[in-house]
């Protein structure tokens, strides 16, 4: 079932067949993303994907930019999910593993997530375009995750680290994926070591 914040919604689904329909409606505008753009998206052309009225799509959305900021956020809440996922395997401590699991889940929904390699965690419009916002919500969502695995507080010091972690990140992976379509495998490798040899004067 699709999560998506009452915040960014004109209307919170109630029904489990209310539900469906945003589900679907979601899932059709991540698709067309990938296949027309955001330019060329339409709420119409949504609609039609998804099979349901027009009217559906704004009982829910007023336009195609509240449809693509739904996407942005449903992206972040799943990727935390998945990275959550996989910390229960880690050893208390390992700020490492948590670093590791933080860059190939990115990397992985990247790769296969519909809409996502547009969108991400915020807009991206056009494409390129700095996502406002997004990487401090990403960062806050991480330094939670980091904090309750390493057990110490979130404290401003963990979150200026991994705020200014996830903006270089973010800087090198879209490099990445603008020399190669699925990630250039090199300068993956390089953001990974920059990013533990950073965090290490921080976290070791």
């Amino acid at each position: 079932m699709e999560r998506v914040s009452p915040a960014h919604l004109r209307r919170t689904p109630v029904q489990r067949r209310s539900a469906e329909r945003l589900a679907r409606i979601l899932h059709a505008c991540a698709e067309l993303l990938d296949e027309t753009g955001y330019e060329a998206l339409s709420t119409r052309a949504v609609a039609a994907r998804a099979g349901v009225p027009i009217g559906s799509v704004y009982r829910f959305f007023g336009n195609k930019r509240a449809l693509a900021d739904a996407l942005a956020h449903r992206n972040l809440d799943t990727y935390a999910e998945r990275i959550g996922g996989r910390l229960g395997g880690l050893s208390a401590g390992d700020w490492r593993g948590v670093l590791d699991a933080v860059l190939d889940e990115y990397l992985a929904m990247k790769r296969t997530v519909p809409g996502f390699a547009l969108i991400d965690f915020g807009h991206r419009i056009p494409v390129g375009a700095p996502a406002r916002g997004a990487n401090h919500r990403v960062a806050d969502r991480l330094a939670e995750l980091l904090a309750a695995h390493l057990d110490r507080p979130a404290d401003a010091e963990l979150r200026r680290a991994i705020l200014i972690s996830v903006e270089a990140a973010d800087a090198l992976l879209q490099l990445a994926f603008r020399v190669e379509p699925a990630g250039d495998e090199e300068i993956v490798a390089e953001t990974r070591g920059l990013l533990r040899a950073y965090l290490a004067g921080v976290l070791d």
